[in-house]
């Protein structure tokens, strides 16, 4: 129903900025929440931020004041602006979307996933 497919990825020394961008294809509807999750090598998916159908945003504190949210409804897309990144951002990103309005902390709370995309801070 819903295809996810996230780009923007890449190499970025610390303090450095990258976008990342999330595309919906398919059946898609305005009011399912959205977000971003990451998941480094060893490490479980973890709660990035994520957009409710109204447009209202909710950081992990890790990333608070960083990273900024933002959805495109007629565009079918939503973009993840990174900055001052640390080298503990490093992992794939992945965005996801809800059935449901709200967001979710939860992984398992979303039903459709992005292939995901690697981003990678150096020292």
């Amino acid at each position: 129903q819903v295809q996810l497919v996230e780009s923007g990825g890449g190499l970025v020394q610390a303090g450095g900025s990258l976008r990342l961008s999330c595309a919906a294809s398919g059946r898609t509807f305005s009011n399912n929440a959205m977000g971003w999750f990451r998941q480094a090598p060893g490490k479980e998916r973890e709660f990035v931020v994520g957009i409710h159908w109204n447009d209202s945003k909710y950081y992990a504190d890790s990333v608070k004041g960083r990273f900024t949210i933002s959805r495109d409804n007629a565009k079918n897309t939503m973009y993840l602006q990174m900055d001052s990144l640390k080298p503990e951002d490093t992992a794939v990103y992945y965005c996801a979307a809800r059935v449901y309005s709200t967001v979710s902390y939860q992984p398992e709370a979303y039903r459709y996933w992005g292939q995901g995309t690697q981003v990678t801070v150096s020292s």
